[in-house]
């Protein structure tokens, strides 16, 4: 990790004690406890949000109640997170719209550092290309052959701008030398049925959201942007196998609460999920999307938040990519 990541990890780990002199209130939880996601029900940040919330409900003795708040790329969730009070009752399952959203949308709709409280690292699922079994390509060499043959006639499809799998296949395209044909989507699964339909070559999306077409034969997997391979498709390679050491791209959760939370709450918070992380039937839910749990420290966290949120303020500079 570089000196400005470090600097900028430093800034949002100032939130786990800044005005936390306060101890846990006493009783908490004593009413349910309110648990956002940004996005529509039945996702993947849905899926593992109402996955988590059941063993930390366990241990509570209260509800922890999930609630959609979707739109303008999570930030009306964010917004909603940061005007509530720091009591532990409001909390976010954030993906990796915590760390992008600040360079994408301008002015940018929150200040990572100032306005959120890192709690703890859930788990991460790979980001995948797939292609249509018609636009013949069977593999990522040839996709790469092709690509840089004819630049910008391989179109493929992503669930829109700025969302994790577009930023993951700009940094591929970046990495290869590559320029392909962007169609954003309102959501991965538009952008699925129009890959199966034949209307686009490629689709980005996560392991979750592809399996099931992959499975019918109506997909065939190309590569993954994952550090390592997918247990879903053991047979695909790594980007990073398939000639670019280091490149690694996957959408990851965590936990996060609003700015100045007591520094007890959020001790005990981090406690309850590294419990939860523990409980075979999370680690089967997110084994079976494709992902794996991600145990570890608050710093951990609020490493991984700063240094992407690093990246992803190159990128989007870079290409000017400009949310939808």
């Amino acid at each position: 990790m570089n000196a400005l990541t470090r600097r900028a990890a430093a800034l949002l780990l100032l939130t786990l004690t800044a005005s936390s002199f306060a101890q846990t209130p006493a009783g908490y939880p004593n009413r349910p406890v309110k648990l956002m996601v940004g996005y529509s029900p039945g996702g993947a940040v849905d899926l593992i949000a109402r996955t988590l919330a059941q063993p930390i409900a366990a241990s509570f003795g209260q509800q922890v109640l999930v609630e959609n708040k979707a739109g303008a790329g999570t930030n009306i969730a964010m917004r909603a997170l940061i005007d509530s009070a720091p009591d532990g009752y409001t909390l976010m399952l954030a993906a990796n719209a915590l760390a992008a959203n600040p360079s994408l949308y301008q002015p940018a709709p929150f200040d990572v550092a100032r306005d959120i409280t890192p709690i703890a690292l859930v788990g991460r699922v790979p980001v995948v290309l797939a292609a249509n079994p018609q636009a013949q390509i069977p593999d990522f060499a040839t996709l790469l052959a092709k690509a840089k043959a004819s630049p910008g006639t391989i179109t493929y499809g992503s669930p829109g701008n700025g969302a994790t799998p577009h930023l993951a296949t700009e940094l591929l395209e970046s990495a290869a030398g590559i320029k392909l044909n962007h169609v954003p989507y309102k959501g991965g699964a538009q952008a699925m049925n129009d890959v199966v339909a034949g209307h686009i070559q490629l689709v980005a999306v996560n392991a979750l959201e592809v399996l099931p077409h992959v499975r019918a034969g109506k997909l065939r997997v190309l590569g993954v942007f994952s550090n390592k391979r997918s247990a879903l498709f053991p047979e695909v390679p790594t980007i990073a196998e398939s000639g670019f050491a280091g490149f690694e791209s996957s959408v990851w959760y965590g936990l996060i609460g609003p700015a100045r939370m007591p520094e007890p709450l959020v001790t005990r918070l981090h406690q309850e999920v590294q419990r939860a992380l523990a409980t075979p039937e999370l680690r089967e839910r997110l084994s079976a999307a494709g992902g794996e749990v991600l145990p570890g420290s608050r710093a951990m966290f609020a490493e991984l938040v700063a240094s992407e949120k690093l990246r992803y303020e190159r990128l989007i500079r870079a290409a000017q990519i400009k949310p939808d």
